[in-house]
Formats: C-alpha cells, sequence, structure tokens
C-alpha cells in the first residue's frame, strides 16, 4: 500500500463529505469512518514498516493527517451548536404563560419550624444518611438486644455495622463530639425504617430532632420549647399534653399529644379514635448518652425531642393520609 496516496486519496474523501454534512449523526458517522477506521488501517501499515527512516516519516503523515480531520470535525460540531442555537433562539418572544412551580408543603412547613425554633435560639446541624451502627445506635445508649436493631424495623447496607438511620439522633451525637456545652441544635433529615404504608406511616419519612445540653437544663425548659413550638404552628387553641414514656437515650421519658385537630377530640380514622394524637418524643439526655460523647454527666444535663415531619404536616394541611404528600398534584399544593 502506498500510504501517502492513501492518505492524500482520504482527504479528498473526507472535504467531499465534509460539504455535505446536515446534522449531528452525519458528523459521528464521519468521525467514526475517517477517526476511527481509516487511522486504524494506517497504524497497522505503519506497523509493517522495517525502515526506522521511512517509519518517522509516514508516521509524521499519520499525525498530520489526524490533526486535519480532528481540527476539521471540530469546526464542524462547533459550526452546527451555533446553528443550532442562533435558529432555536428568539428574542422577540416573549410568553406570558410561563408555569411558576411551588414550594412543597413538607418545605414550607419545615421553613416555620426552623423559623421558630432559630428564634429560641437554635441553630441546625445536618448529618450523614448512611450511619455506623454506633452512632445510630450504640452511643444512644441502645444496646444489642434492643428490637430496633432487628432487621425487621433497620435497613442494613453491606454488614451490620452500616445502615441507613433510622433517626436523626445520630446528628446530635457528632455534634457533642465536636463541640463543648452549650449546645442547642436541630437537626432534620431523611430517616429510614422498616414501616408498612399506612395513613400515617412510610419507610422513607422527614425528621426534625432537637437537642439541648448546659449546666442549668431542666424538664421545664423542654416543655416551654415544645409547647412554644406546637402553638406556633397549629395555634393557641390546641390541648397539649405530656405522658410518661419510654425512649433508651433519655431518662425520663415523655411522649407529647396534641389533640386532633380533624375531629376535634371526637375521634376519626386518624386519632385512632382517641381524639389524641402523638406528635413527639421527648425526654432528658440519659446521663449514659452524655458519657458516650465524653462529656462529665455529673457537670452537664440536657433535653432531646423528635417528631415526624410527615405526621405533623398531615395535621397541619389536615390532608388526611399521608400518601397525598407524595403524590406531587401541584393544584393540591397551591392550595395550601
Amino acid at each position: 500500500m502506498n500510504i501517502k496516496n492513501f492518505i492524500e486519496q482520504k482527504k479528498q474523501e473526507f472535504l467531499e463529505n465534509f460539504n455535505k454534512i446536515s446534522n449531528f449523526q452525519e458528523i459521528k458517522d464521519l468521525n467514526f469512518k475517517y477517526l476511527n477506521k481509516n487511522l486504524k488501517i494506517l497504524y497497522f501499515e505503519l506497523k509493517n514498516i522495517t525502515s526506522n527512516k521511512e517509519k518517522k516519516e509516514v508516521g509524521k503523515l499519520i499525525n498530520e493527517f489526524k490533526i486535519f480531520l480532528e481540527q476539521n470535525i471540530l469546526k464542524l460540531k462547533k459550526d452546527f451548536s451555533d446553528k443550532i442555537y442562533f435558529e432555536n433562539y428568539d428574542i422577540s418572544i416573549f410568553k406570558n404563560n410561563i408555569n411558576i412551580g411551588v414550594l412543597h408543603p413538607l418545605t414550607k412547613l419545615y421553613k416555620k419550624m426552623e423559623n421558630i425554633f432559630i428564634s429560641m435560639g437554635f441553630s441546625v446541624t445536618q448529618g450523614l444518611e448512611i450511619e455506623l451502627d454506633k452512632y445510630n445506635f450504640e452511643k444512644l445508649n441502645i444496646p444489642k438486644y434492643h428490637p430496633a436493631r432487628d432487621m425487621q424495623d433497620t435497613f442494613y447496607i453491606l454488614s451490620p455495622n452500616i445502615l441507613l438511620r433510622s433517626h436523626t439522633s445520630s446528628v446530635q451525637i457528632r455534634a457533642m463530639e465536636n463541640k463543648i456545652p452549650p449546645i442547642n441544635i436541630i437537626s432534620p433529615g431523611t430517616v429510614y425504617r422498616v414501616d408498612d404504608i399506612d395513613p400515617q406511616h412510610t419507610p422513607m419519612f422527614y425528621q426534625v430532632e432537637g437537642l439541648m445540653v448546659g449546666e442549668d437544663i431542666s424538664f421545664a425548659n423542654l416543655k416551654a420549647v415544645l409547647i412554644n413550638l406546637l402553638k406556633n404552628i397549629f395555634g393557641d387553641e390546641i390541648e397539649i399534653r405530656f405522658r410518661p414514656s419510654y425512649y433508651p437515650y433519655t431518662e425520663p421519658s415523655a411522649a407529647i399529644d396534641m389533640s386532633c385537630a380533624k375531629c376535634n377530640k371526637k375521634g376519626c380514622r386518624i386519632c385512632n379514635y382517641s381524639g389524641w394524637i402523638t406528635v413527639l418524643g421527648s425526654g432528658m439526655v440519659h446521663p449514659n448518652v452524655l458519657k458516650s460523647v465524653g462529656y462529665n454527666s455529673e457537670k452537664y444535663i440536657g433535653f432531646a425531642f423528635g417528631l415526624g415531619l410527615n405526621r405533623l404536616a398531615l395535621l397541619y394541611y389536615n390532608l388526611g393520609n399521608i400518601k397525598k404528600i407524595y403524590e406531587n398534584d401541584i393544584n393540591l399544593w397551591r392550595q395550601l
């Protein structure tokens, strides 16, 4: 094969095809034919040349041919990009019927809550969704035999030590490890639990947890913060009750119930016909939790609380079923 003649022939062919290109697909075909197929043939022939002098000369010709192809194909791509841009963009057109999106109800409710917490001196701390067992359970005084560690309740990843966080308390543990009290934080985010979907539950939901640690913190401070939160969201007319409960990471612990706004305490499906809905879990931080992050439990004391934003949105927007939060009905969102 006479490589020099072959290159000249292919150059001529390329230029003929170059002037006929009308779309991007033809540019891709041209690129494949010459930069891929023909260059492979040339490099194969180059290997068969035994003379170093001839190999050097032919190699230079092939390289010049390659640069010629690349520059022209690049020019084609640029010319077509500019052509499409200027053809499709008409600055004389102005459309009045532009659809403007709205904030998701969960986002709106969270922003309202965030502003309330900030007004009470809290700051916002974010954290990991894929978490280690020690931050999700161990440092929160949740022992190995606790049912929350079962596969039926927690999504584990790869190994028993890595999981999708089941609460944002893990964020609080990491915050305490990196900061000396006083601490006033909320930790919002997505959490995951092995739940069946029903009017009040989903396997993935949004949670907001709070933590306050210092030297002079009492249960009265906890009550004041949570009552202020719920009254600011739902209004002064709602009834709130604290009742004893159990959480491994707090002692004493309290569940906070709110009168059902859907039925006004008469009983309905949302409140399981009790007239009350549990909206928060709370309590004084267990000494074992404080010790696990290196705090002196004799010096520092604190409280923690957590709420499901989805559940609260169900009540706040009077939706009736938590599934509506995920249906992306923009007409409904505009009404809320």
